[in-house]
């Protein structure tokens, strides 16, 4: 299904971006990445448009289309506290403004059949203190997918998904770590890639503009204090 399809993929250099990249060239996709980090790929900071548009141009001049963008690159996660007006919008240029951006540069270059997965969080919904900036460009790129989808429309298909917790080094969790999602375990990269393929393929032909949260059910559970071994300590 995959076979010769082009993919990009922004963060791709390590966790989820790294996973979702390798998955793509497995099932025989070639990929465009980029990351900060150095690499076999494109090594550019995406915040700012200059490498946004250079890294495009580079993408357009190897393969002169895409099928699939894949907008992943994490923004910074500081807080009220710390979080400064530059370091906000900064989060806000790699969790918003980039797949903006990209979007904009890559929307005539897409196959027929092409998508769009933006990895939001589900953070989009729910928050832990002293984590505006994150939480912020996370719920903006769940409206993003959602307007984009509409402009696109019979064009190109816009989904995201909202990762829960994901274990990007590999550790093994169990105990109270484990069953406060209902699924049974913390998630992993490959339960992320394995739903960004499937958003790229013509399987979810009929799905645009949706959001799949992929939190092993965490934000379904209720929790009350006292309650299924749930305590508050204030």
């Amino acid at each position: 299904m995959f076979e010769n399809k082009i993919a990009v993929v922004t963060g791709c250099g390590q966790g989820i971006g790294k996973c979702i990249s390798e998955m793509f060239i497995s099932k025989g996709a070639k990929v465009a990445g980029i990351d900060k980090i150095p690499g076999d790929y494109f090594q550019g900071d995406i915040s700012d448009k200059c490498v946004l548009e250079n890294f495009a141009a580079s993408v357009l001049r190897t393969y002169g289309k895409i099928d699939y963008l894949i907008n992943n690159a994490p923004p910074l996660n500081l807080g009220l506290s710390d979080c400064s007006y530059e370091d906000f919008c900064l989060a806000m240029a790699v969790g918003v403004t980039a797949p903006f951006y990209l979007t904009k540069l890559f929307a005539g270059h897409f196959s027929v059949g092409g998508a769009i997965v933006n990895i939001s969080s589900s953070r989009d919904r729910m928050s832990q203190p002293e984590t505006e900036s994150y939480t912020a460009a996370k719920g903006g790129i769940y409206a993003l997918t959602h307007a984009t989808a509409v402009t696109l429309a019979g064009k190109v298909r816009v989904n995201s998904v909202s990762p829960g917790w994901i274990e990007t080094g590999g550790k093994e969790y169990s105990g109270a770590d484990a069953v406060q999602q209902p699924a049974g375990r913390v998630g992993k990269p490959e339960d992320i890639a394995s739903a960004v393929l499937f958003l790229c393929s013509d399987s979810a032909g009929f799905i645009t503009g949706a959001n799949l949260c992929i939190d092993g059910g965490m934000t379904r559970q209720m929790i009350y204090h006292g309650e299924n071994g749930w305590t508050l300590n204030i």
